[in-house]
């Protein structure tokens, strides 16, 4: 941990890159499954997409799920408790194990780095004690670093709408610098979204039926570059 501020937003900005290698931005949440089934769902527009995506299940559940995390300081106990919370609202299996492989990903990248509760979850996760939701485990990993709250918050906000834009580059449905355009328009909505507060015990919920749907659906190409 630091109090030099500098070396602080150094921090954030070393773990909001996406070249940081923690697994997230190889899921693009539903969004290839549902562009791609776009005609069946009256057409797709990346911003609209987003926006769900942040309002109705990003601020309500994942963001949840970190804060509430990172104010556990480590409480491996706890933290296994919520994580069990965040499995069992997780309907969608597709989604469910992305979020799971994410988590280990991140995992594996940090207790690689050193970080010792990083190493003590991805035991518990091997041993099929805990299932290591990519929220759950940023919010204690992120603690244990010294990054704060609210900085954790606007990390896992940007790598929600930056993870989604760079699949949507990716599929070919914007343009490098449109996906720019895009990200800084949609920052006002993140800061908005994480101000909200959070209670100790805030349950977790999650609404984005379209989304869901289309990941569950087959799509006519029969291949995907997400495996969400």
């Amino acid at each position: 941990m630091t109090t030099d501020p500098r070396a602080g937003l150094l921090l954030v900005m070393q773990h909001a890159d996406s070249a940081f290698p923690s697994g997230g931005f190889a899921f693009s949440q539903g969004l290839e499954a549902s562009s791609l089934l776009a005609d069946r769902f009256g057409g797709f527009e990346f911003e609209p997409y987003v926006r769900t995506q942040l309002i109705h299940r990003w601020t309500c559940a994942d963001r949840v799920a970190l804060v509430r995390s990172h104010r556990m300081k480590g409480d491996l106990a706890r933290i296994m408790e919520l994580d069990a919370e965040v499995e069992a609202s997780t309907a969608i299996d597709v989604l469910r194990h992305g979020s799971r492989r994410n988590g280990m990903a991140f995992l594996t990248a940090h207790r690689r780095l050193g970080c010792a509760p990083a190493d003590d979850y991805a035991k518990l996760v091997r041993a099929g004690q805990a299932s290591g939701h990519l929220c759950v485990v940023q919010g204690l990993v992120w603690h244990d670093l010294g990054v704060g709250e609210d900085a954790a918050v606007a990390i896992s906000g940007y790598q929600c709408v930056a993870s989604l834009a760079t699949a949507a580059v990716r599929l070919g449905l914007l343009g490098a610098l449109e996906a720019q355009a895009a990200i800084a328009r949609l920052h006002p909505l993140v800061a908005t979204l994480s101000a909200t507060p959070i209670e100790d015990d805030e349950p977790l919920a999650a609404f984005i039926p379209l989304a869901e749907i289309a990941v569950l659906m087959p799509d006519a190409s029969g291949q995907r570059l997400f495996s969400s």
